[in-house]
């Protein structure tokens, strides 16, 4: 007797507790929600403003820089990301090398060249958008200088 009302007693506690732990995480996601609304609206009005291009050194203007998408940090991570997929691709390879060697030579040599040409539409991509920006940046120049 004893027993099973420990049992049902130490149930609700847990109950209770899992309960009130879900409240607790539910609260503080709500409140992070509204203060990453707030601090992203104030950040961009404030601190990511047209007229704050160029005020800012060192790591505030590296900071301006990379909120306002000046540079884009897509390639350097492409490309290491592509190191990393081709020589998972090359080791994980030899895995099958002693059951079946066409399948080695398959994934060896075209899962390196799906992978190469993956990557190589990716940074196909950030080129166009890089060669986009320089081409708008140039029309924009011409244009300031005709109005002149």
């Amino acid at each position: 007797m004893y027993s099973s009302s420990y049992y049902s007693n130490s149930n609700s506690l847990l109950n209770s507790s899992a309960v009130s732990n879900a409240v607790g995480a539910s609260v503080w996601i709500i409140i992070s929600l509204i203060l990453a609304i707030v601090g992203g609206i104030l950040v961009y009005f404030l601190f990511l403003s047209k007229k704050n291009e160029g005020k800012f050194t060192g790591f505030v203007g590296w900071l301006y820089d990379f909120l306002s998408f000046k540079k884009m940090f897509m390639e350097a991570l492409l490309k290491i990301l592509y190191l990393i997929i081709a020589i998972f691709i090359t080791l994980s390879s030899f895995a099958s090398i002693g059951t079946n060697f066409i399948a080695f030579l398959l994934t060896l040599i075209v899962g390196n060249i799906v992978a190469r040409l993956a990557y190589e539409f990716a940074l196909l991509l950030l080129v166009i958008c890089r060669n986009t920006t320089e081409i708008n940046k140039k029309l924009s120049r011409n244009d300031d200088n005709k109005q002149e």
